[in-house]
């Protein structure tokens, strides 16, 4: 018997699942019928064998840490590889946000955005962006600021049990600039001047069904090698 969530489809397909059942303690098992796959495990090539597997209990769970997001009037959403704070829409005009980790500054930005990854999404837009690839077991949370105009701003690997807190400035004397917040590049919502938002790991993790032994290393050389 298959007592996991059965996904057929890309990454981004788990992730949408994981998303929708995050607080629910469900396995979810990924076939893969996209392109990378760091996260779907089977392949349409093993199909019937990596069944079979799963019919004879012959599998281990993995976890992944989430992330949780929350805007000034308490509502929440989570993600499974990043929360990105990013310029809305079709503006072309860089936003202006002060970082804080538990409660401390740590650096004022001038950027299009900054992406918070966990280490499942190390290898996603954070990758992308020039930040670390981190074993996706992981328990921290990645900060890559997305062309950021100031030389030093490099990406920062800080605790899972951290918290984060954005908050929102303005560049002009009108304060009418928005900022946009994306949530594994789906949901999406506003940020107005004088906002903070807060990232945290969320209290539950999305479970992961892994039939074969292969280590984070052997995957990331398979499936970068064959887009490199």
């Amino acid at each position: 018997m298959i007592d996991c969530a059965i996904v057929i489809g890309g990454d981004g397909s788990l992730i949408e699942v994981a998303r929708t059942l995050w607080k629910r303690d469900v396995p979810i098992l990924g076939i893969n019928m996209g392109t990378l796959g760091y996260l779907t495990e089977v392949e349409v090539s093993n199909l019937a064998e990596d069944i079979t597997q799963m019919l004879k209990g012959d599998y281990l769970y993995e976890e992944r840490m989430m992330l949780e997001g929350m805007f000034p009037n308490g509502k929440k959403d989570v993600a499974l590889n990043d929360i990105v704070v990013s310029r809305k829409g079709d503006d072309l005009r860089i936003i202006y946000f002060k970082l804080f980790v538990n409660g401390e500054l740590l650096n004022s930005y001038e950027a299009d955005g900054i992406i918070i990854s966990t280490p499942t999404g190390s290898t996603a837009y954070n990758m992308s962006a020039g930040g670390p690839i981190v074993d996706p077991k992981g328990d921290m949370i990645l900060l890559t600021p997305n062309n950021a105009h100031n030389l030093t701003s490099k990406s920062i690997v800080l605790s899972g049990d951290d918290e984060i807190e954005i908050e929102i400035l303005s560049r002009r004397e009108q304060n009418d600039e928005m900022a946009c917040v994306s949530y594994d590049g789906d949901t999406t919502a506003e940020l107005a001047v004088g906002d903070r938002f807060v990232i945290s790991k969320a209290a539950n993790h999305t479970k992961i069904c892994k039939l074969h032994q292969r280590s984070f290393l052997e995957i990331l050389r398979k499936k970068m090698g064959n887009y490199s």
